[in-house]
Parts: C-alpha cells; structure tokens; sequence
C-alpha cells in the first residue's frame, strides 16, 4: 500500500520502459516460487511456519530452496514487492522495500537464528557458513 501511495502522489518520480509488466511478472513469480518452495520443505520436514514460534522448530532443514538461502520465505516476500516496485515504475518504492528487509532482518531473522543456535547448536552455525542469510 505504502508503494502505491508513493506511486500514486509522487508520479513526477516514476518512469516506464519497454518490458517493465513482464520484468515485473517474472520477479513476482520468481518470489512466489521461493516463498512456496520454503513453505513446502518446511511441511516436508514436518517444522512450523509459524515466525512468531521458532522455539517451535522440530528441525533444521537445510536442503531443497534452504541451500540457497537461509531465509526463502522472506525472500520472496521481498522479490514480489521488488516486482511490484517495477511495476509502478516508481524507484521511490525501493526505499520502502529496503525498510522492510532492515525491519525484518532486526526484529524477524535475527531473533529467529538466535533460537536456532539455542535448539541446533554447531548444526545451525555450520549452516550459517555455507548458506546466506538472503540470498
């Protein structure tokens, strides 16, 4: 909503170019596959989704989309915003889109990999060092 308020009564800051629906598309879709694909190995792995409960994580699960990064379903959150900023063409949406990874790094990822370490230990800092954060 935020993007499109921007978009909405900054239009002097917005621009469109040749393929920018499409680009916009494939970067949403793109978002959703690693969102859903993070949901399905966690279902696989018989873990929550929940984010509000990571004292509730059964196991870490560290293959299929989690080899790329260690944070999918957040990813694609950011990538389906990333796509919708191009969609409204308006580059100010990208300030909006950074705040949302600052916000959800500090006060979302961070808390959840202190819980990790505290239920896997070694297991979940090895994984930090082969696996990024975002991507």
């Amino acid at each position: 909503l935020l993007m499109w308020l921007l978009a909405r009564y900054l239009p002097a800051a917005s621009f469109y170019a040749h393929g920018q629906g499409v680009a916009a598309m494939a970067i949403a879709a793109l978002g959703l596959f690693f969102g859903v694909a993070g949901v399905l190995e966690f279902r696989r792995a018989r873990t929550t989704t929940n984010p509000m409960k990571p004292g509730a994580t059964s196991s870490l699960v560290a293959r299929g989309v989690y080899r790329i990064s260690r944070n999918p379903m957040y990813l694609g959150l950011a990538a389906v915003l990333l796509g919708w900023a191009v969609f409204l063409g308006n580059p100010l949406s990208l300030f909006v889109l950074a705040g949302l990874i600052g916000y959800l790094t500090r006060f979302q990822i961070r808390p959840e990999e202190r819980a990790l370490v505290n239920l896997f230990g070694a297991e979940f800092v090895a994984y930090c060092g082969k696996v990024r954060r975002w991507i």
